[in-house]
């Protein structure tokens, strides 16, 4: 049980409520030692660690409606984190190719939320703004690798899986570790964006709204 002591007889928390659609981020007086250690294991510290709620440090959970609505299920919250910590941190995926995909899966499944926030990562990783544009767009402008992960992204939305013409040429320019990271990092996020959309998670103000869809 959390030290806020709002949990159910069973240990897990009472419900969010229901009065408006969707899951709300936790308060700061829900956050209890439960919370801060899932959390813990996203930024890979010790929970005494932990920034706290409104404690103004660059993680304070309060600046991250996603990390408050996670842990509302923290044992959930924790397994998932310390999964995803490997794909932002150690994946052997370039960042540059993992952003690209990300952003692909944001787009065509609709995630605001999911693309403010890897607009940001991808421009402090070195993507460029018209790059973004571009990707919002379709294929075009983009060759070498970077079309290879785009087009395999797209397969993989499509068809659940990378088609038999298009596999070939992704392995000749990517391991087999990165060929592995990549068809996660597409199965992850299309997970991620239905969760945010589903928990309908409300952008941060400081990020890029999602670009309308492609024209076909």
């Amino acid at each position: 049980m959390s030290a806020t002591g709002d949990a159910t007889p069973s240990g897990e928390r009472a419900d969010a409520p229901t009065d408006e659609l969707g899951l709300r981020p936790l308060a700061a007086d829900e956050w209890g030692d439960a919370e801060y250690e899932a959390y813990g294991s996203l930024l890979r510290m010790p929970t005494d660690r932990v920034p706290r709620f409104g404690s103004g440090h660059a993680y304070d959970p309060e600046r991250f409606s996603v990390v408050g609505t996670f842990v509302r299920h923290p044992e959930l919250a924790r397994a998932f984190w310390r999964f995803n910590a490997y794909q932002l941190q150690r994946s052997s995926l370039p960042l540059r190719w993992r952003e690209l995909a990300v952003l692909r899966v944001a787009h065509r499944r609709r995630s605001a939320y999911e693309w403010g926030q890897h607009v940001k990562i991808a421009l402090d990783g070195g993507i460029t703004a018209d790059e973004i544009d571009q990707l919002a767009q379709g294929n075009d402008g983009f060759d070498g690798t970077d079309r290879l992960v785009l087009e395999a992204t797209d397969e993989l939305l499509d068809e659940g899986r990378i088609g038999d013409d298009l596999l070939p040429r992704i392995d000749a320019v990517l391991d087999t570790h990165q060929m592995m990271d990549l068809v996660f990092i597409v199965g992850t996020y299309s997970m991620l964006a239905m969760a945010f959309e589903t928990w309908r998670l409300t952008p941060e103000a400081d990020t890029a709204p999602l670009p309308p869809p492609a024209s076909a």
